[in-house]
């Protein structure tokens, strides 16, 4: 039995999505916990996120090419199986290589989901309405995180890290299985070989300005989710479980908010603007700039607040926006490979580094004026969005001519 109907399917990937952004951030609302029972040090214990991303990173490549040569369904169920059954392998750690080792092969499983799945998603709906689609499938992300914080914390005060490993982790062998019902993949008999997909995907120049302007905007984000927990205990004197409640909250309400508001809004301008994507989320980007510097900048945290649900909501319009217009200007053949790629350079540009070089400008600066430098990230990437429009048409019509 194939599960046909593309809202299923978007409803079976939105589900598998949630899942990997919990199992991603779980370990960091277990930290505490499995330091306190393991002896660890705050450099290695924060090197488990260092091998996450880094094993992340570099395993999207070649499995996209796998998965755009050969289909990606079986990528797809079997990276969900591999990172669900490596989160439930890490309850039974003795030790910290033990535990690396598990961050490690779930960087693999999710970089399998996270490099096919948007692709495969976007494919089951026609362009009207395909950042609609592709803007559910992005709410994962708010909405994932806010449980794996959340949920993982209380789990394992509750249970102990072990058990709260072992109950993300069980679910995510279940959802695998569904997804061996997906449907057939589209032929992929035109597939380059690995450097020459990469260097056309690459080559096409709306996916370079995308691609960087995600990086910029991933650049500011990445810095606001370690910094501004921080940033509300040592400006508000909050404490430290109020300023990261209050953070997560603002974080999932204005991700819900502009991620369903960006892909509805992409989709009403298409008629009019066939780059609608570009202009939802450049603008999105440049109207959240101000506000997010706002939000740093007033005294009232009522106020601070309200400036930052606004900016996030603004912000986060273009979730699924950016990945139609990846969609639109990249053959099939080669989508995956985009995906991959893209993940590699906003990751490598973006969240990689942002947190650390936030962390010298607060020790030289002051953490304010370091977060409102990266502000001007959120400018940059709207900027880029903006100048993609340029190309965007002509691009996305060689995409549509080499897939004819």
């Amino acid at each position: 039995m194939r599960i046909a109907s593309p809202r299923a399917v978007l409803a079976l990937l939105l589900a598998v999505n949630i899942l990997n952004y919990v199992d991603r951030q779980l370990v960091y609302a277990l930290l505490p916990l499995i330091q306190g029972d393991l002896r660890l040090s705050d450099a290695r214990a924060g090197a488990l996120a260092s091998a996450f991303m880094l094993v992340y990173m570099l395993a999207a490549a070649p499995i996209a090419w796998l998965a755009d040569s050969h289909g990606r369904r079986p990528w797809i169920a079997g990276g969900a199986a591999l990172w669900s059954a490596a989160t439930a392998s890490a309850g039974f750690a003795v030790g910290y290589g033990s535990l690396f080792l598990s961050r490690a092969a779930v960087g693999v499983g999710e970089a399998c989901y996270g490099a096919i799945s948007p692709s495969f998603v976007a494919e089951r709906f026609p362009p009207s309405n395909r950042s609609r689609a592709l803007s559910v499938f992005s709410m994962a992300i708010p909405v994932g995180s806010a449980l794996g914080y959340a949920g993982g914390g209380l789990a394992g005060q509750i249970l102990g890290w072990r058990r709260a490993f072992f109950l993300v982790g069980a679910p995510g062998l279940l959802l695998a299985l569904l997804c061996l019902a997906l449907p057939e993949d589209a032929a992929h008999g035109r597939t380059p070989p690995p450097t020459a997909g990469y260097r056309e995907v690459w080559g096409v120049p709306t996916f370079r300005l995308v691609t960087f302007a995600g990086a910029a905007m991933t650049f500011a984000l990445g810095g606001f989710a370690v910094w501004m927990p921080t940033y509300f205990h040592r400006a508000f004197g909050l404490s430290v479980a109020r300023a990261g409640t209050l953070f997560g909250a603002i974080t999932v309400l204005g991700g819900l908010l502009g991620s369903l508001l960006g892909g509805w809004a992409a989709d009403a301008l298409r008629a009019r603007s066939p780059d609608a994507d570009l202009i939802v989320s450049g603008a999105g980007l440049l109207a959240g700039m101000p506000l997010a510097a706002a939000a740093l900048s007033l005294t009232s945290l009522p106020s601070a607040a309200a400036a930052l649900l606004a900016a996030e909501t603004l912000l986060f319009l273009n979730m699924g926006p950016l990945n139609a217009a990846i969609v639109s200007v990249t053959r099939i053949e080669t989508r995956s490979m985009a995906f991959a790629a893209n993940i590699f350079v906003i990751h490598l540009l973006g969240d990689a580094a942002s947190p650390a070089l936030i962390g010298w400008g607060s020790d030289h600066f002051g953490l304010t004026r370091a977060l409102l430098a990266a502000c001007a990230a959120l400018g940059v990437g709207g900027a880029l969005c903006l100048f993609a429009r340029a190309g965007f048409c002509a691009d996305a019509a060689r995409a549509l001519e080499a897939a004819a």
